[in-house]
């Protein structure tokens, strides 16, 4: 059997590799070139196009003795994540373009070439785990909670799921690093990549005025009253729950409630009026639609790093891609264009865009 071995440089996919040779795959190493370096403003190392990322998987394919190969998906990167990630910041939203790379470019293109290729499994460094079961196929949160990744896998289907492979679930990260070292791979010491890989210094508005080429309009911080208190630099500079530059002089604090696109506004209000008990999402996509009834209980992340929370799942009667999410306790900062994932225990039910 074969297997096309996502290869980003770094120690996770590397190991994977490993651990599918040792499986009996005949593999095959692949990297997706998303975008040049000077598309993120710098020629750094921890950009997962670089060339020394290039080099570091280049090096452990030689190692396995497996053929490598990179692979130029940069018009679809650019289509697909960046033009995307630049609409929702001029339209007020906040996007996660690690869910849509996942999505469009590993478990879309990348599918299809692997299934050119002949191969009948797709394999990637992802902390998740996929588990077989009579109904078909569980997505499942990793072993190691700190490096849990499942919540940017929640689109899959299916069909991907039956053709996937994420070797290391069922692994910790010391144990991955222990793995990669006893077969002296040159990336075992690599830190793991922390910022979105076409901004990698973290600077989103630099990022989107390069990218776009834009310069982006000033307009009015209105209070939840709509009073004026201020002027912002283009709604682009601002996410829901934002308490830094909003150059406000108040007597109490103030973050971002709204940002209205429409009028070019950035509405203000206390940390009392971020908070919200219901969810509206749309797109979603049921992973395990044998799983979800109407009224259940399950745990709900609406965000990648936040702890799951308890809440009840309502289901649309309209539509099958929308649902609404009631917690028990009210959530901070409810961000359109975010995420929300949805868990029955350690299982990925399914999730959609918060709208």
């Amino acid at each position: 059997m074969k297997a096309l071995i996502a290869m980003s440089g770094g120690v996770d996919s590397s190991v994977s590799a490993l651990l599918m040779k040792e499986k009996g795959y005949e593999c095959i190493g692949c990297m997706m070139k998303l975008y040049d370096n000077e598309d993120a403003g710098l020629c750094r190392t921890r950009t997962c196009c670089s060339l020394d990322d290039v080099q570091d998987a280049r090096s452990v394919a030689d190692r396995l003795g497996i053929p490598f190969y990179v692979l130029n998906f940069k018009d679809d990167f650019r289509e697909k994540i960046i033009s995307k990630f630049i609409k929702s910041y001029e339209n007020g939203v906040t996007p996660n373009p690690c869910i849509d790379c996942n999505r469009y470019m590993k478990f879309d293109k990348l599918y299809d070439r692997a299934m050119e290729y002949g191969c009948e499994k797709i394999v990637t460094g992802h902390y998740a785990r996929i588990e077989r079961v009579k109904e078909g196929y569980l997505l499942k949160k990793a072993i190691d909670d700190t490096k849990d990744q499942s919540y940017v896998l929640y689109s899959m289907t299916q069909e991907q799921l039956k053709h996937t492979e994420f070797p290391i679930g069922e692994l910790k990260k010391i144990q991955v690093r222990k793995i990669a070292k006893e077969n002296s791979f040159i990336n075992e010491d690599k830190p793991d990549s922390q910022d979105i890989c076409f901004v990698p210094d973290g600077d989103y508005v630099g990022a989107i005025k390069r990218l776009s080429g834009k310069e982006y309009e000033s307009g009015l911080i209105r209070d939840m009253e709509g009073n004026i208190r201020g002027h912002h630099d283009g709604i682009i500079r601002y996410t829901i729950g934002q308490r830094k530059g909003l150059r406000i002089s108040s007597d109490r604090p103030l973050y971002v409630c709204n940002i209205d696109a429409e009028n070019n506004e950035v509405i203000v209000g206390s940390n009392e009026n971020l908070y919200s008990k219901e969810v509206h999402v749309k797109n979603v996509n049921w992973i395990s639609p044998w799983l979800i009834s109407d009224g259940m209980k399950v745990k709900t992340k609406i965000r990648y790093r936040q702890k799951e929370q308890s809440a009840i799942l309502n289901l649309s009667k309209e539509s099958d891609d929308e649902a609404t999410i009631v917690f028990d306790e009210p959530q901070r900062a409810v961000t359109k264009g975010q995420a929300a994932v949805i868990y029955l225990e350690d299982i990925v039910l399914g999730g959609g865009i918060i709208s």
